[in-house]
């Protein structure tokens, strides 16, 4: 599987499409920042995109963009809770920086 999500993302993301009553899945993608190079995308998908590659992990869909794939093959999505918040983060082997 090119992405995955561990338990703790999965849920959080199910947790999240039930409170907003609608929802497929995540959509996961990359875009260029400038200077910074790239960052990562992350939002709700409500529907599946044209060209969209598909994948589950734990039980919830993802949907990760043909451009956006090459960088996040191996890619895992974890979900962190701390003190000062909580939030997604990515374990990517494909990133030479963060």
């Amino acid at each position: 599987m090119a992405v995955t999500l561990t338990d703790r993302a999965a849920q959080h993301v199910q947790r999240y499409i039930e409170k907003r009553g609608k929802g497929i899945g995540l959509r996961l993608g990359v875009k260029t920042t400038g200077c910074s190079g790239m960052a990562y995308k992350l939002e709700f998908a409500d529907e599946a995109q044209d060209g969209d590659l598909q994948f589950e992990s734990n039980g919830v869909r993802l949907f990760v963009d043909p451009v956006s794939i090459s960088y996040l093959k191996g890619a895992e999505v974890d979900f962190v809770d701390t003190i000062t918040g909580g939030g997604f983060t990515i374990k990517n082997p494909n990133a030479t920086s963060t």
